[in-house]
């Protein structure tokens, strides 16, 4: 086990002085740092500015409750030295909640932890404490500075928008409307404060709580300049009328949302599904590209799992 605990150190050591290095020069205060290098050592490591969240994935360990969570605590202080971060500032979600957690960092995911961050001159609010994720998608930075260069006097579509971090960019790009929906009334609300945040007007800007699927049925022909459209894989959501998978429905919902966007507009569309194959035959569209190496950040160039595509209808 020492000498597994000295590969993690060793590895963490070196891609943090390469990543924190470029993140300086970028002026960026939010980033990945590791994520599931070693497979012995299942996290995911992320800076918002001074504190660190880490994810722990769920994967067969073969330690009982209280070796692992003497491996865990080993694990923190090793990264706490290495980061340069107390213990306080160190928020631990495990993916599969362990209701007996006993160690010096249990407090942390007792306590809540909220903070404003910035990214690109705008400001979010994240949560290091109470979801699996924070609000803030970080792999997703330069897909938000693309969106914003080309919005001004838009109108712009943000579908399944999360906490509307795609939404903030596109208003300071200078869009005349952004319409954000979302199934989630927490998220929802999450959005409109970040949109608050950053000064700029919520009426102008609506926000739609609704089941994307359904909503797009109810969409005017050729209303939006731009989309985004940034699914889950899979969603069986209790208030979703339907299943969504999105390897079997893309083509449909992208045609969908195709019909509801201008001659010319742009429809940025990505996934997370790891198996993904466009169906481009099936889409509607004047032109799809993958943009998906276009958009990847320096701190997500060794696993990237997302595909990303650009349409022009």
């Amino acid at each position: 086990m020492e000498q597994k605990m000295q590969m993690f150190e060793n590895r963490l050591t070196k891609v943090f002085r390469h990543i924190s290095k470029l993140a300086r020069r970028q002026n960026i205060t939010c980033y990945r740092v590791y994520d599931d290098d070693i497979p012995e050592f299942p996290f995911s490591i992320e800076m918002y500015e001074d504190q660190v969240y880490i994810a722990e994935y769920n994967r067969r360990h073969g330690m009982d409750d209280d070796a692992h969570e003497a491996w865990l605590d080993t694990c923190l202080e090793l990264i706490s030295k290495i980061l340069d971060v107390v213990p306080e500032k160190i928020w631990v979600k495990q993916r599969q909640r362990k209701e007996n957690r006993k160690s010096q960092y249990e407090k942390l995911s007792l306590e809540n932890h909220e903070m404003i961050v910035k990214e690109g001159g705008l400001q979010f609010r994240v949560n290091l404490s109470d979801y699996l994720d924070t609000g803030l998608f970080l792999d997703h930075r330069i897909t938000r500075s693309m969106v914003k260069e080309e919005v001004k006097d838009k109108k712009v579509l943000n579908l399944f928008c999360y906490t509307g971090s795609f939404s903030v960019y596109a208003a300071a790009g200078g869009a005349a409307e952004v319409t954000s929906v979302d199934l989630s009334k927490t998220y929802l609300t999450w959005a409109e404060e970040n949109m608050r945040l950053n000064g700029f007007d919520t009426t102008k800007h609506p926000f739609v709580h609704a089941d994307v699927l359904q909503y797009l049925d109810t969409l005017k022909l050729n209303t939006f300049d731009l989309v985004i459209m940034d699914p889950p894989t899979f969603s069986n959501s209790k208030r979703m009328k339907d299943f969504l998978d999105i390897q079997r429905d893309h083509a449909e919902l992208l045609n969908k949302v195709l019909l509801a966007t201008k001659k010319d507009g742009v429809v940025y569309f990505s996934n997370n599904y790891r198996r993904f194959i466009m169906e481009t035959e099936k889409i509607n569209a004047a032109a799809i590209k993958d943009i998906t190496n276009q958009t990847l950040p320096f701190d997500f160039q060794q696993k990237m799992i997302r595909k990303c595509y650009r349409l022009i209808k």
